[in-house]
């Protein structure tokens, strides 16, 4: 018994080196042929045998042969569970710790008891973030944490620093956003908008491409404008 004891950790040692060889030639032979993938992130196998998964830039999944002779850009797709693995990962890797959000560089609105949490980046000259901006006013009992955040052009920064440097930027924004209201140049010019600058980094880091954005509670992720009923199912689920 303890002489198959020993074999079986001498053939899991084997394996484990195996691997490794297999994953440091896989990232030696794309660093060396391939200039975006001189920094692998991680080398895993892929639910196909023969076949491993390449992360690099946190989210982006390539795939490759046992030596990486070969490259393939695109989804896996299981076609008996017609389940698109790649983009499934992607959303697993793309899930942000709700709690670790630097919500100093937001302005919070309440609505009814605030019991549910809900983290929006928007661009003031959003046409799609009125729409929804509109529609959530119908979500009640919610903590609603806004990171502006301008990626439109010059005007976009401009129009988020005036509301931002606005005595109520959350009256403001609401005004703009739902009402059409102009937000007007602070009275002051003393006021420090860097949040809207590590607002913009913050959305590179996480790969926030477009706005509006929802982040949920449990970490989830939405791209684009929803229906209010499409919030309330988000945020159910989050509990």
């Amino acid at each position: 018994m303890k002489k198959l004891k020993n074999l079986l950790v001498a053939l899991g040692l084997l394996a484990a080196v195996a691997a490794w060889g297999q994953e440091a030639l896989i990232r030696k032979n794309l660093g060396e042929r391939i200039a975006q993938l001189k920094n692998i992130d991680e080398v895993s196998k892929s639910p196909i045998a023969g076949l491993y998964e390449v992360r690099v830039n946190g989210t982006d999944i390539f795939y490759t042969d046992a030596e990486g002779n070969f490259l393939i850009q695109g989804s896996l797709i299981d076609t008996r569970l017609k389940r698109n693995l790649t983009e499934e990962r992607v959303e697993k890797l793309s899930v942000i710790d709700f709690d670790s959000l630097p919500t100093k560089d937001a302005f919070t609105v309440v609505r009814g008891n605030g019991s549910r949490k809900l983290a929006v980046f928007e661009d003031p000259n959003c046409g799609y973030c009125k729409r929804f901006e509109r529609d959530l006013q119908k979500v009640d009992n919610v903590t609603i944490h806004m990171f502006l955040y301008p990626i439109l052009g010059a005007d976009s920064t401009e129009k988020a620093r005036n509301i931002w440097c606005s005595k109520e930027p959350a009256k403001v924004w609401q005004d703009w956003m739902v009402r059409d209201k102009p937000a007007s140049a602070p009275a002051t010019a003393a006021c420090d908008a860097g949040a809207l600058v590590r607002n913009v980094a913050l959305g590179r880091k996480y790969k926030i491409s477009g706005t509006p954005t929802l982040l949920f509670a449990d970490g989830s992720r939405v791209p684009g404008a929803i229906s209010s009923a499409q919030v309330e199912k988000h945020l159910a689920d989050a509990k």
